[in-house]
């Protein structure tokens, strides 16, 4: 099975998404099979605001450190992180990733579709294998935000090559039933609160991404266990340490592993 395969199950594919090894190696281990980046995430850990393509190179880093995770890894990698369409294929390429996000949207505005179908046939002529998910930003920028529009661009994505749609910030099941009917690639979207898996497969919709929703909520997680000291309540539970220390140390191993063996 290739991470291709995960996008036609019964269910969709329920993509976590990492913002270090730490948060990438659990969701592994909690037996997800594949695992996703959040620019937000990657970015706000180095402490940079999403967007202007300033998760680049925490997002090269986290990728290639996750090499050795027994799970295919997606990355999110903004605009490409480039104008031209062959820094961004090359970019890809070195990324070594299963799959990857690629927003069509720079500095919070639309892009010309026909400039972000240039970059996805370039990725894919240098990576066919990659699994690209062409994100159409209408929805989540609220600007040209009608089904018409995210059609239009999502046939311009598809015949450049592209293997998955994703329409963040869409939410209604009606919208949602269009587009999957519509677009004749797998269509993603991000959790939409009060739809279970199973409702959202019935719309067609065959993968699911947190987004940054993970690591919103462990630093709010955080925030409550330091609360909850200082106020004299109980914190929440937590993985104990010598489990936390263990995973990691298999991770370690593994990595180490692969690295001998590449380098041999």
């Amino acid at each position: 099975m290739n991470f291709h395969d995960l996008h036609h199950g019964d269910i969709p594919l329920l993509l976590p998404n990492a913002w270090d090894v730490a948060s990438a190696v659990s969701f592994a281990d909690a037996g997800f099979p594949a695992v996703g980046t959040t620019s937000f995430g990657v970015g706000a850990a180095a402490g940079h605001p999403d967007g202007a393509r300033g998760s680049r190179d925490a997002t090269t880093a986290l990728v290639h450190a996750l090499a050795a995770l027994p799970a295919f890894v997606s990355a999110d990698i903004e605009d490409g992180y480039a104008d031209d369409p062959d820094e961004v294929a090359a970019y890809v390429a070195d990324l070594g990733a299963s799959g990857i996000n690629i927003e069509d949207s720079t500095g919070e505005r639309l892009i010309d579709p026909a400039a972000h179908a240039a970059k996805i046939a370039a990725v894919k002529r240098a990576t066919p294998a990659v699994f690209i998910n062409a994100r159409i930003d209408n929805y989540w920028l609220g600007q040209d935000a009608t089904v018409e529009a995210v059609l239009r661009r999502a046939e311009t994505y598809a015949n450049a090559g592209a293997d998955g749609i994703f329409v963040p910030g869409a939410t209604d099941l009606a919208e949602l039933r269009a587009f999957a009917d519509a677009i004749p690639l797998p269509v993603n979207v991000l959790v939409v609160p009060g739809r279970t898996l199973d409702q959202l497969a019935e719309t067609g919709i065959r993968r699911v991404s947190t987004g940054s929703l993970p690591y919103r909520a462990a630093l709010d997680a955080a925030v409550g266990v330091a609360t909850a000291l200082r106020d004299g309540t109980q914190p929440a539970s937590a993985t104990s340490y010598p489990e936390a220390q263990q995973r990691l140390a298999r991770y370690a191993r593994r990595y180490i592993d692969e690295t001998r063996t590449a380098t041999t």
